[in-house]
């Protein structure tokens, strides 16, 4: 009971915080008066109307949110799945031989060291301009942190585990799902997470060059056109789009790792 009441009052504190900054920001902003620092009720209104004034049967969605939310969203989670995947796959290999993390490591730490804004360029010379892109620099962007993490986690299982599978007979692909997985996942969701907001501002960054429809176009066009108010609208949304993504991520974390934290409690 105490733990629920103290979850409640922290989550109230943070609403009421969240009111108190907004309310802030408001009255800054009408002081001011300036057309490039609009207020929050002018940004609300011109998100409304651009994104959320469509039909019920729409889901209260106009025309432009599926053009600019749908091509968006697809890239980001495309090229997320890809590098999960890819990252997950590369990490146990390389995680489980010593020889090729003694060779690889050298590249790895030099491949992550590159901002993957600075490939764009280069993308665009050999890639055809549009989802090959902007699915390509979100992989390139995000695998890192999937690739390392489960390279760490992997090389962290526990020893005696693994010796005590071998006993048993648990080796090969049986000793991969029973043994490395499990004791390898609280790090390998913590890259999963990581890799989840640097797609999300890769797909902005990506969508600023060579690209017609989505969020990043939004930006840029309202930006050119100095409609301040759906430009700032675009940066609110992706705010709340990162903190839904995280949410939603940390829900399906606590899910899978439950067995996790109640190991932790009974060996703390």
């Amino acid at each position: 009971m105490t733990a629920k009441l103290t979850r409640a009052l922290a989550a109230a504190g943070r609403l009421w915080l969240l009111a108190l900054l907004v309310g802030a920001w408001e009255l800054a902003a009408r002081s001011a008066a300036d057309d490039f620092f609009p207020p929050p009720s002018k940004i609300v209104k011109a998100m409304h109307e651009v994104w959320f004034s469509g039909p019920a049967g729409q889901a209260f969605l106009t025309d432009e949110a599926f053009d600019d939310f749908g091509p968006s969203l697809a890239h980001l989670f495309t090229g997320w799945a890809i590098a999960s995947v890819a990252g997950v796959v590369l990490g146990l290999l390389i995680g489980r031989s010593a020889i090729a993390g003694a060779v690889l490591e050298p590249l790895l730490q030099f491949g992550r060291s590159i901002p993957p804004p600075t490939l764009i360029p280069f993308l665009i010379a050999v890639l055809e301009l549009g989802t090959e892109l902007q699915v390509t620099t979100i992989v390139y962007g995000v695998i890192w942190p999937v690739l390392l993490n489960t390279i760490d986690g992997v090389r962290s299982v526990d020893r005696l585990q693994l010796e005590t599978a071998k006993v048993f007979g648990i080796t090969g692909a049986l000793r991969l799902r029973r043994v490395i997985l499990p004791s390898a996942a609280p790090k390998i969701f913590a890259g999963l997470r990581v890799s989840l907001g640097f797609a999300l501002i890769l797909m902005v960054i990506s969508e600023l060059v060579g690209s017609t429809t989505g969020i990043g176009v939004r930006l840029t066009t309202a930006q050119q056109s100095f409609h301040m108010d759906q430009m700032w609208g675009g940066i609110v949304l992706l705010g709340v789009l990162g903190c839904l993504f995280n949410l939603v991520f940390h829900l399906v974390e606590h899910r899978v790792l439950a067995w996790h934290a109640g190991l932790r409690r009974n060996t703390g």
